[in-house]
Order: structure tokens, then sequence, then C-alpha cells
């Protein structure tokens, strides 16, 4: 089964954010460090939308897993 490779352009374009990488970095630089015993998914930053798909996209183990661990690794190690 081929997997799909996403990037943090088509994460956050995905989320409703936006997209390019000014804003990308900004919203990291906004939200990180996050605590390391707070999940991705429950940032008080996301809608409840964007809470779902991010949960939903580890869970599964979607095509989207990779691209949303990069982001929790990015959220939380700054």
């Amino acid at each position: 089964m081929e997997m799909s490779s996403h990037s943090f352009h088509d994460l956050f374009a995905q989320l409703g954010l936006d997209a390019d990488l000014g804003s990308i970095q900004a919203f990291i630089g906004t939200h990180a460090p996050m605590p390391g015993e707070l999940r991705l998914e429950d940032g008080p930053f996301w809608t409840p939308a964007q809470a779902r798909l991010l949960h939903e996209a580890l869970s599964v183990d979607a095509d989207w897993a990779d691209v949303v661990d990069r982001l929790n690794l990015a959220l939380h190690t700054r």
C-alpha cells in the first residue's frame, strides 16, 4: 500500500490555516513550546474540528500521521 507524503503546507491548508512558510513559522513560534504532557490535539489554540482532524490522523495512522507527528515534535521542542 502506498502512503502519501504530506508537507506542513498541506497540513496547515487541511487545517484551514494560512499555509505559507512565514505563517507556519509564526504559528509554531507563537504556540511552542507546548507542555510535554499536553497532547497535540489538546492544544487550546485548535478549533474542535482541527483537534478532531489531528486526533484522527494519529489514531488511525492515516497518511497524515507522519506530518502530524512532525508538527507535534515542532510544537513540543521549541
